[in-house]
C-alpha cells in the first residue's frame, strides 16, 4: 500500500506567477518607451530595448523556477503565453508604426500582419488542444522561431535606423535577415502545428473529441 502523502496543487502566490504579472504590467510601460516621441528619440528607444530584453528574460526565469521547485500551475499555463504574446504584439505593431515612413515600412507590416496571425492562431489551437486533453509543446523550430523573433525584435528596438555610419547599417541589415528567418520558420512550424493538431484529432476517440 502507497504511504507516500498526495500531491499537492501549488498555489497561484508563487514567484513564477508574479514575474509573468510583472511582464504583462510591463508591456504598456515598454510600449509607452518605445513609441515616446514617435519612436524618434534615441534615449526613449534604447529604455524600451533595455525594457524589452528584462522583460523577455522574466520569461525563461519564471519557466526555469516553476519546472525546478514543482510551481506549475493552471494560471500560469493561461497568463505566461498571454503575457508573450501581448509583449511581441505590442513590440511588432510599435514598431511597425515607427517604420511606417521608411521604404521597407510596407514590408515590415506584411511580415508583422504575417507574424501575429501566426502567434495568435497557433496560441488559440494549442489552448482548444488542450481542451481536448492534447498537450502540443514547443519542438525544436518552435523554439528556435522565438529565439530569432526575440533577437530581431531587439535590433529593431535599438534606434539603428536613427544613426549615421557603417555600423549601425549592417546591425540594420543583419536585424532585417533575422527577421526574415524568423517569419520563415513561424511560418513553416505553424504549418506543421496545424498539420500534427489535425492528426491527433483524427487519431482521438470519439467521445474524447465531445469534450
Amino acid at each position: 500500500m502507497d504511504s507516500s502523502p498526495p500531491a499537492t496543487t501549488p498555489s497561484n502566490w508563487n514567484v513564477p506567477n508574479a514575474l509573468t504579472v510583472i511582464r504583462i504590467l510591463g508591456v504598456p510601460v515598454f510600449g509607452w518607451l518605445l513609441l515616446h516621441d514617435g519612436g524618434e528619440s534615441v534615449g526613449y528607444r534604447i529604455a524600451a530595448w533595455a525594457a524589452f530584453v528584462v522583460l523577455m528574460a522574466t520569461d525563461k526565469i519564471d519557466g526555469d523556477i516553476a519546472r525546478k521547485h514543482n510551481l506549475i500551475t493552471d494560471f500560469g499555463k493561461m497568463a505566461d503565453p498571454i503575457a508573450d504574446k501581448a509583449l511581441t504584439g505590442m513590440a511588432f505593431i510599435g514598431l511597425a508604426i515607427i517604420f511606417n515612413d521608411q521604404t521597407w515600412g510596407p514590408v515590415f507590416w506584411a511580415a508583422v500582419i504575417a507574424m501575429l496571425v501566426r502567434e495568435w492562431g497557433i496560441t488559440v489551437m494549442r489552448m482548444v488542444m488542450v481542451r481536448r486533453g492534447f498537450v502540443m509543446p514547443a519542438g525544436r523550430g518552435g523554439k528556435l522561431k522565438t529565439v530569432l523573433q526575440s533577437v530581431a525584435v531587439a535590433g529593431y528596438c535599438l534606434p539603428l535606423e536613427l544613426w549615421d555610419g557603417l555600423v549601425p547599417a549592417v546591425l540594420l541589415w543583419i536585424t532585417h535577415v533575422v527577421m526574415a528567418a524568423a517569419l520563415a520558420l513561424a511560418l513553416v512550424t505553424g504549418v506543421q502545428y496545424v498539420i500534427d493538431a489535425r492528426r491527433l484529432a483524427a487519431e482521438a476517440p470519439a467521445d474524447d473529441l465531445a469534450r
